[in-house]
């Protein structure tokens, strides 16, 4: 995969492109990036790609001509969908990322200041992506959180190709607690079915925990599930024991 950010700051990707297992995958050639600072093609010798809006009202607005300049150059280095990076864009989910995992590009386009023209979204947009119901000072940090669960997904970049299915959402479900040495920590012990070496009460105790926790923490992502008899008969377990429990 190809990954270009239209960027006014493209050293703040180091940190994905030097370190951790998204730097790793970068030297190994599992995927390629370049990064393109708009302010190449701005009209003045300052370099400003920012005005203020019609209309009037607080802050700045980044220009739509040297935005699409550097899309287009971006395009002339190697095509792919082009994502803006916004609070009003569409909710990032492991679905999204999966789908974008299997692009050959992605060119992502990070604002600043109080947006971008209202034209270039209308005209060179192709998916407008957010992160959260929240907003921070630009599009890199959501920039690099969406490469980060992509590139996870691309084959090989993990050590452990097995990893990526286990993670939250990946099947729909919150992820499983899980423990490692010593035994004991603070009183608290791991959890005798883990060390019993019987792989399919493991398996059942994972999926149990992981049911257990959706239902405690996002309850919303079991309302639409078509359950699996195991998971609706580990469910109704999971409900009879709170049903149980004093009030």
């Amino acid at each position: 995969m190809y990954i270009q950010a239209v960027t006014l700051f493209g050293e703040m990707f180091r940190s994905i492109t030097d370190y951790g297992v998204t730097g790793r995958a970068l030297q190994r050639g599992l995927w390629q990036f370049n990064s393109i600072n708009p302010r190449r093609f701005a009209d003045n010798k300052l370099g400003y790609i920012d005005d203020r809006p019609f209309g009037g009202g607080p802050g700045m607005i980044m220009m739509a001509e040297p935005l699409q300049s550097a899309i287009d150059a971006a395009k002339a280095q190697h095509n792919g969908k082009v994502v803006y990076l916004s609070p009003q864009g569409s909710p990032f989910t492991h679905q999204k990322a999966a789908d974008l995992a299997k692009l050959d590009g992605l060119i992502l386009v990070c604002g600043r200041y109080e947006g971008i023209d209202e034209r270039l979204l209308s005209s060179a947009i192709d998916e407008e992506i957010s992160i959260g119901d929240f907003v921070v000072s630009g599009g890199e940090l959501p920039a690099m959180m969406l490469m980060d669960a992509v590139l996870r997904l691309i084959p090989g970049v993990l050590g452990d190709a097995d990893s990526a299915g286990q993670d939250s959402f990946a099947n729909g479900l919150l992820d499983c607690p899980h423990y490692t040495r010593p035994i004991e920590f603070q009183s608290m012990t791991v959890p005798a079915v883990l060390r019993s070496g019987n792989h399919a009460l493991i398996a059942e105790w994972r999926l149990e925990q992981a049911l257990r926790r959706t239902l405690q923490r996002r309850p919303d992502l079991l309302a639409g599930r078509a359950l699996t008899p195991e998971e609706s008969r580990l469910l109704q377990k999971i409900q009879q024991e709170e049903r149980d429990i004093p009030s």
